[in-house]
């Protein structure tokens, strides 16, 4: 019974803490990616000039629709150079996102009255030496789409300069790679007059967003594709869900070893009780009758197990969930102890598993035993 409650529990806290990490990087993803992107299905920019981008503009369960130039730039501060990902926004980018949660240093401002500024990810910032009370602005290279080589080369490059206002930490692919500017700014960057590079919304209601995806796909066509953040991500999203089969089988396989103690604990059982056996067969009792008795007191064993070990790791994830009891080794962590998510759906399979796996193990060997060394006809 122990070591089926030891495998059952090992199965509720480890996946509990895979479904705690699945949420922490959704929640992540989330704070730079918005509910819904509009892609050009080829290239890498298009005009939205068509009415039916007038329509998505206004329908009903689209809260923010906002307009992004993305682009690959090299950056320049002092001596250090890099290149980085520039991504055109509007003020409303924090209202579509979190990421003005997710400011470490600064503030999230791209526009003043003034001037321009930028927002940067921590990463690139570390790279270029960046500071927010250094004097010196950051540089902008961009080739030119229609230059021509002279002997200057610098005339073939749109340079632009700005200031940083803040940067952020969210996850390693985006604090390595995106510098955040207004998309006036982007555009007299990259002289893109018109043109994006896609279409960001933010919905109302989250739980229509298959519904709504759907209609706004039907609308534009296939020259365009419609993406969540599970599509925009979908390599690292299904990598997960592959990984956390992969432990919840490796678990599994387990609990089927600790099943032969199930096994050995019914054999030693019913060689025990050959007495009582035969005093039940001289009652009445046939072959088919001893065989349920054994089973039954199997998945007794299996199924106190399952419960005891279930309890024990439901009470395990909510002390970590409310105390944090097992804090994460290091510094560079956006959260200092395991995130843990309890599902239910998890609970019903890992039940279903260790029941079905409890009564394979006694189904098979009860039945061998008693018609074998008991010899009961």
């Amino acid at each position: 019974m122990i070591g089926v409650a030891v495998g059952s529990m090992a199965l509720v806290v480890v996946l509990s803490v895979f479904n705690g990490f699945d949420g922490l990087i959704h929640s992540l993803f989330g704070s730079f990616d918005p509910d819904l992107k509009i892609l050009p299905a080829r290239g890498k920019t298009f005009i939205p000039d068509s009415t039916a981008f007038d329509q998505i503009r206004h329908m009903e369960g689209v809260a923010f629709y906002t307009e992004i130039i993305e682009e690959n730039a090299l950056l320049k501060y002092g001596n250090r150079e890099r290149t980085a990902i520039v991504k055109g926004v509007s003020e409303e980018f924090s209202l579509m996102t979190g990421i003005d949660t997710m400011m470490v240093d600064g503030s999230f401002v791209l526009d003043t009255p003034e001037q321009h500024f930028a927002v940067m990810g921590n990463v690139v910032a570390m790279d270029l030496g960046v500071g927010l009370t250094f004097l010196n602005p950051i540089k902008f290279y961009v080739p030119k789409r229609k230059g021509r080589l002279t002997s200057n080369p610098m005339n073939a490059l749109n340079i632009d300069y700005l200031y940083p206002s803040g940067f952020f930490m969210i996850q390693q692919d985006f604090d390595s790679q995106y510098v955040l500017v207004p998309l006036e700014f982007a555009r007299r960057l990259f002289n893109y007059p018109k043109a994006v590079s896609s279409i960001e919304l933010k919905l109302t209601d989250r739980d229509r967003q298959d519904e709504i995806q759907q209609r706004i796909q039907n609308m534009l066509g296939d020259k365009f594709v419609v993406k969540n953040q599970f599509q925009l991500h979908d390599a690292l999203f299904k990598m997960m869900q592959s990984e956390k089969a992969a432990i919840f089988f490796i678990l599994a396989f387990i609990l089927v070893i600790a099943s032969f103690n199930v096994i050995g604990s019914l054999t030693m059982l019913i060689l025990d009780k050959k007495s009582d056996i035969a005093t039940l067969t001289s009652m009445g009792a046939d072959q088919k009758t001893i065989e349920q008795i054994f089973l039954i007191e199997g998945m007794l064993i299996s199924t106190s197990g399952a419960v005891m070990g279930i309890s024990v790791g439901t009470l395990l994830c909510w002390l970590q969930k409310k105390f944090a009891l097992i804090q994460l080794q290091g510094e560079n962590f956006i959260v200092s102890a395991y995130p843990v998510d309890l599902q239910i759906l998890d609970i019903f399979y890992i039940a279903i598993t260790v029941i079905l796996i409890g009564y394979l193990a006694c189904r098979f060997p009860v039945r061998y035993i008693t018609k074998r060394f008991l010899k009961l006809d």
